[in-house]
């Protein structure tokens, strides 16, 4: 699993437009491709046959929600940095 974060602080860039980043969860499916998450926002999840389709799918879907929320007035959520650890269970 690969992680990339950055703060969901919006930044000003010289168009006027504004930059936001999140945490995204790229997790490894056993068929093949990468199941996409942001914790932050739990209403996304995509996916990508490969590490540069699954970031531009997520960028995508980040962009959309973002729009969303600005045009409608809603909150844009704060990012989160996930928890996660390896945990062994036995089984018998």
């Amino acid at each position: 699993m690969h992680m990339s974060s950055a703060s969901s602080i919006p930044t000003r860039r010289k168009s006027g437009a504004k930059e936001y980043g999140y945490t995204v969860v790229y997790q490894r499916m056993p068929e093949g491709g990468y199941n996409v998450v942001v914790p932050a926002i739990p209403e996304i999840c995509t996916f990508g046959e490969n590490l540069p389709e699954a970031r531009r799918m997520a960028k995508d879907a980040l962009r959309c929600y973002l729009e969303s929320a600005l045009k409608t007035g809603e909150p844009i959520p704060k990012d989160v940095e996930p928890a996660t650890e390896h945990i062994a269970v036995v089984v018998a």
